[in-house]
């Protein structure tokens, strides 16, 4: 349709007409802002955030063996063994301390074992079969006498490898040199007997894939200062070679 141009005019003062007989909108009338309105804001839904598991992350796991002995010993040792070792190498380690018993499922996925306490360490004869496989198939099983297991470890190890003997550990073995120099053994922590510190063993085709430590104690120098009151330089001993032994399980 093409507009003739003697009916725009008529059609432009009508529309303005229209438009000035409009009432006017009362000051109380005006438009309410936006803002005033009770109009629930949109809210993007929040999502938690998960920490990344690093697969490489070495993890460490306390035993938590039967037979009455206090397997739980000492709650602050681990968690402080690796944070000390982060902070000298920078290595990714799980800094959950992760309690293990040998039928767990996830057994084999904790490459490094500690134990500790005063009592007596058993193990039912699955267990014993369970923990030998674990042993032979890569795993480490690191042992800490805090006083008084000595006679209870040396029986456990012999159901375990009845065709092997724990044999002491040399001076000039790579445990004692991994990560720090330890050249007369390991450190001599907490006195019991007084007797001197030993290190002792059991090696599979040249790795040791069991490592005792008696008349040591490193495990109490890695507790909470306050806890034992050991001296510094004690204490950093002690964090030393839990280092090392840590480095030693990862190398061989």
């Amino acid at each position: 349709m093409i507009w003739n141009r003697h009916y725009i005019l008529p059609i432009a003062v009508v529309l303005l007409l229209i438009v000035a007989a409009a009432p006017a909108i009362p000051q109380d009338r005006q438009p309410v802002p936006l803002r005033s309105l009770n109009i629930p804001p949109v809210v993007t839904p929040r999502t938690e955030k998960v920490e990344k598991i690093n697969p490489l992350a070495f993890r460490i796991g306390r035993l938590h063996y039967s037979g009455g002995g206090d397997w739980y010993w000492g709650n602050s040792a681990l968690p402080n063994l690796m944070q000390f070792i982060k902070e000298e190498t920078g290595w990714p380690l799980d800094m959950e301390e992760k309690r293990v018993e040998v039928e767990d499922q996830d057994l084999f996925a904790n490459p490094f074992l500690f134990a500790t306490g005063h009592g007596t360490i058993r193990f039912t004869e699955s267990e014993t079969e369970r923990l030998r496989q674990y042993l032979l198939a890569g795993g480490f099983l690191f042992i800490n006498d805090s006083y008084g297991m000595d006679k209870s470890v040396r029986e456990t190890v012999a159901t375990l490898f009845p065709e092997r003997k724990l044999e002491q550990i040399p001076y000039d073995h790579p445990i004692y040199h991994s990560f720090y120099d330890f050249p007369n053994g390991p450190p001599k922590i907490h006195e019991h007997d007084k007797q001197p510190a030993t290190g002792w063993g059991v090696r599979i085709d040249g790795r040791l894939v069991l490592y005792y430590v008696y008349e040591s104690d490193i495990g109490d120098g890695w507790e909470d200062p306050h806890v034992h009151n050991d001296p510094p330089e004690k204490r950093l001993e002690a964090l030393k070679m839990g280092l090392n032994i840590v480095a030693y399980s990862m190398a061989f």
